[in-house]
């Protein structure tokens, strides 16, 4: 039987949302209204989690990350400290005629992060982008196009430099494979894309 979610006094929790069992949320975090969270998460210190965002099983968003709705995060996901995920494609205060803008004069768009995944700390992707399974977006990187899982991605704005395994290590050559030095799980990479081999 898993442990019920464990919330510190200081977090803001709205009721609306959903945490699942085991998950653990620090100070002065705070998830809006639906939002849901898997099991086992781990929401750090002062983490923001927007309205209506999706986190599934295992997560892990460190200290002052800003996940903004409607992004949409699998299994396993790292997010590391002071990430952005962003929702505005052309963000503006006003509108043309100096209003200040509401609700109704944008549309959010998100940032889907697929299963396993990481974003190295104070990495922004601008919405709307995917991040493949298992891929490494390095610190500080910009993220303005997709990311192919497994990929190993750097710099402003990011380009691949690399692939990374599950174990997250970089791959090494091994006649037509590309082979993890810790797990010696193989890939093999086809049309610029990676896969497992076999």
């Amino acid at each position: 039987m898993s442990a019920p979610p464990a919330i510190d006094p200081s977090a803001d929790v709205s009721p609306e949302a959903r945490i699942g069992d085991g998950t653990r949320v620090w100070h002065l975090a705070q998830i809006r209204e639906g939002a849901r969270l898997g099991a086992d998460c781990v929401i750090g210190r002062g983490a923001y989690i927007g309205p209506g965002v999706v986190l599934g099983d295992a997560c892990k968003v460190q200290n002052h990350a800003l996940v903004y709705e409607p992004a949409r995060l699998g299994d396993g996901v790292f997010i590391g400290p002071a990430v952005v995920l962003t929702n505005d494609e052309f963000p503006r205060a006003v509108t043309p005629d100096g209003r200040l803008k509401g609700a109704e004069d944008w549309h959010a768009v998100g940032v889907t992060v697929g299963r396993g995944a990481s974003i190295g700390a104070r990495a922004v992707c601008v919405a709307p982008v995917a991040i493949g399974e298992w891929a490494l977006v390095a610190a500080g990187a910009v993220v303005t196009k997709d990311v192919p899982a497994y990929a190993l991605v750097v710099g402003v704005p990011a380009r691949r430099i690399g692939w990374v395994g599950r174990a997250g290590r970089p791959l090494g050559r091994d006649g037509d494979a590309w082979v993890c030095p810790e797990t010696g799980e193989r890939y093999l990479e086809r049309d610029g894309l990676l896969e497992p081999a076999g």
